[in-house]
């Protein structure tokens, strides 16, 4: 045996020695600080939340198909060159998932994973009915 194989973990001075573990292992073993967990795939991580949604208010114009509404939304917008508000619409296709939306009604939509070819929205809630 040569002087290196005699050497206690502790007067080698190797991280993988100071663990207890063979040069080999280590790469498996987590190395952290005191206190540190180890996350594993099945856990969800703090760092990975989705950021807020975008959410509108607007005016329901349509109903005539199968869970979708459209709904016209209406932004107020300086004109680059004027300096003058200008009214800006545009429709969303909104899901209604129990077709209880009508038209003039004024509801709440949130964005969502796309839906269909032109459905990214879909209603949250019915802020007033029509009359």
């Amino acid at each position: 045996m040569t002087d290196e194989e005699r050497q206690t973990p502790a007067e080698n001075g190797s991280a993988s020695d100071e663990a207890g573990v063979s040069p080999d292992q280590a790469s498996s073993v987590p190395t952290g600080g005191e206190g540190e967990t180890v996350k594993t795939a099945t856990e969800p991580t703090p760092d990975t939340e989705r950021s807020a949604r975008k959410v509108r208010e607007g005016l329901v114009v349509s109903d005539k198909m199968d869970k979708t509404a459209v709904v016209a939304v209406v932004d107020r917008v300086r004109h680059a060159k004027y300096n003058k508000f200008v009214l800006r619409t545009k429709k969303l296709y909104a899901h209604d998932e129990t077709n209880d939306v009508n038209v003039g009604d004024k509801v709440r939509v949130m964005e969502t994973r796309p839906l269909s070819k032109n459905k990214r929205w879909r209603v949250t809630e019915v802020l007033e009915r029509a009359r």
